[in-house]
């Protein structure tokens, strides 16, 4: 027995070498298709991705600079605190993390901890709901784009911040009995575990300006260069799976477990590809067509919550820096896409505007 639970752990160290292993002579045996993933890759981060977020990561910079988070919270702190367990500048997360998309949430909350704005719990909880996909990414991208229906869109959006919502409500309860209260005066009590020489001066003039405007500069073009990374390898990592044949295997065993949810065949592929990648993998959900088209539009609405393993990555390597545990962010996650297409379900059987089926 002791033997067999030796061979076993010995195999659980070599999975993850095994996987690079695989991904280096994908990349020799495929190097025609892969050069294009890599390009097509490059293309949507430098036109679709960069516009979008570096603009939003300055300003999140920039406001995090000023007293203007504090501000926030004393307004916000009657309703977010009584529904979400959390201080009330964790409403700025909740804002910023619905208007600009992924991982602006799981960025403001990394910066959160490490300036001491909130304890370690708090903002645990702040990861499981608000890094959200963004307005002009569901109405914009998916309903327009991929659907050709504003409609769509809109009824995208609208699941996916009632999901999120749910989500931050559910997560009150995360390690409840460790939170710290908020006293009087607004002073606030930190975790005794996270120095307090983290938190930083807020005073920003005419002096020190320049200097603030550099440094979120800085630090925006890091966090978008290292999702241009990530957006580049997992579109070299689906064009090997399919070039290998190993999308359609893995399509095929899936098949029989999601016909129980009624889920065509012709969808299982592009279903996993979301799994890895959302873009892809909702852009080919949205190509396949069928009458019940309801089922794309749940599917949809269930990747656009869970956000794929890509944005997981970006999400672990921004809070790698910090204490906070992933568990929180995965949890939520998962969670979040199966509220979400429960909620889509729901809208397309309660509302005729939201039923698309032919």
């Amino acid at each position: 027995m002791f033997k067999k639970n030796f061979y076993i752990i010995k195999i659980k160290n070599y999975i993850i070498p095994f996987l690079f292993l695989f991904f280096t002579i994908g990349l020799v045996l495929f190097s025609n298709s892969n050069l294009a993933a890599a390009k097509s890759g490059l293309s949507l981060w430098a036109n679709s991705v960069v516009p979008s977020l570096l603009p939003f990561f300055i300003a999140t910079e920039l406001l995090c600079s000023t007293n203007l988070v504090q501000a926030i919270g004393n307004i916000l702190n009657p309703f977010i605190e009584p529904l979400f367990n959390i201080r009330g500048e964790g409403g700025f997360a909740l804002i910023m993390g619905i208007i600009s998309g992924y991982p602006t949430g799981a960025k403001i909350a990394s910066r959160f901890r490490k300036d001491g704005i909130c304890s370690k719990e708090e903002c645990e909880r702040l990861l499981s709901f608000t890094n959200n996909s963004g307005p002009l990414f569901i109405i914009g991208t998916v309903g327009i784009s991929m659907f050709g229906n504003t409609t769509v869109g809109l009824l995208l959006f609208i699941t996916h911040i009632l999901a999120s919502l749910t989500v931050g409500i559910v997560f009150r309860f995360w390690k409840y009995n460790a939170s710290p209260k908020i006293i009087k005066n607004n002073k606030q009590v930190f975790s005794k575990n996270y120095s307090t020489n983290h938190l930083k001066s807020k005073n920003v003039s005419l002096l020190n300006l320049g200097e603030i405007i550099g440094a979120s500069i800085t630090n925006s073009i890091s966090t978008i260069l290292m999702i241009g990374g990530f957006v580049v390898l997992f579109s070299v990592v689906i064009s090997i799976l399919k070039a290998s044949n190993l999308l359609q295997l893995l399509a095929y065993i899936a098949s029989p477990s999601l016909h129980i949810f009624s889920i065509p065949e012709e969808l299982s592929k592009y279903l996993i590809t979301g799994f890895l990648e959302i873009t892809n993998g909702i852009n080919g959900i949205a190509s396949v067509h069928i009458k019940e088209i309801s089922i794309n539009i749940i599917l949809t609405s269930f990747l656009l919550g869970f956000g794929g393993i890509s944005v997981m990555l970006q999400v672990l390597s921004i809070i790698s820096k910090t204490d906070l545990s992933p568990k929180p962010y995965i949890i939520g996650k998962l969670l979040h896409g199966i509220i979400a297409a429960i909620y889509t379900y729901v809208f397309i059987n309660t509302f005729p505007m939201f039923n698309f089926d032919l």
